[in-house]
């Protein structure tokens, strides 16, 4: 599961990196890394971006960043429609 499927409420930890080169290396330099646990805070209004708390401190990351990004479920609390 990507982090873009994602719901607000929910919590997660990052298993994998999915891209290379200059986009992997932003993506790490954000403090998104294997293994660390992050929760979705809320969505745009139209899904892009989405806002994530991880290490003490909310991020704001893309849908195209999203995609790269698989996690694996902790805990689902989102709000389902």
């Amino acid at each position: 599961m990507t982090l873009k499927e994602l719901k607000p409420g929910d919590r997660a930890r990052v298993t994998r990196i999915n891209c290379q080169g200059a986009l992997k290396r932003r993506i790490m330099d954000m403090g998104v890394t294997k293994g660390v646990e992050l929760l979705v805070r809320k969505l745009a209004p139209l899904g892009d971006p989405m806002e994530i708390n991880l290490r003490g401190y909310e991020l704001t990351i893309r849908k195209q960043e999203c995609e790269a990004i698989e996690v694996e479920m902790i805990e689902r609390k989102g709000k389902r429609s």
